[in-house]
């Protein structure tokens, strides 16, 4: 669905007007809302990758919970690199990996040496850089708001 279509000129409002009558519900209906209209606009692009995003955004959501809950620096740390390594592991595969498999590659070929790399045949998920940037930034803030909070106290 493009943001010039028909589909999206009727998804929108009506998005908009269920937004506005749960108002009276809750902030939670509203939310709940957003991200399944958001899922639903992401899957009308591709199916396919609107697994890769659930993950995504279910990976940040459960870290995010799990450093607040923390008892201890050690275990807020962990969750924190792990969201950020799955994070960035999902961006480098996706965007930059046969980037660097053709420029190793080409490297290798200039003093000689002849490199057959396999590449990933993958179609570049719509919008991954901003969902995983977005993410991460979610993931930080969560980290260190809770590092102000444990100084303050």
């Amino acid at each position: 669905m493009l943001f010039n279509s028909l589909g999206f000129a009727l998804f929108l409002p009506i998005v908009f007007v269920l937004y506005w009558a749960l108002s009276k519900r809750s902030l939670t209906w509203q939310n709940a809302l957003l991200l399944v209209s958001s899922y639903f606009f992401y899957a009308c692009w591709d199916w396919r990758f609107l697994f890769l995003l659930i993950f995504s955004t279910g990976l940040d959501y459960y870290t995010g919970i799990k450093m607040f809950e923390a008892k201890n620096e050690k275990l807020k740390k962990f969750w924190f690199w792990l969201s950020i390594t799955i994070n960035l592991g999902f961006l480098g595969v996706f965007k930059y990996f046969n980037f660097f498999a053709d420029s190793l590659a080409t490297l290798l070929e200039g003093f000689g040496v002849q490199a057959n790399f396999w590449s990933l045949q993958l179609i570049l998920p719509v919008g991954i850089s901003f969902y995983t940037f977005h993410g991460l930034s979610y993931v930080i803030d969560i980290y260190k708001d809770e590092s102000i909070r444990s100084e303050t106290s």
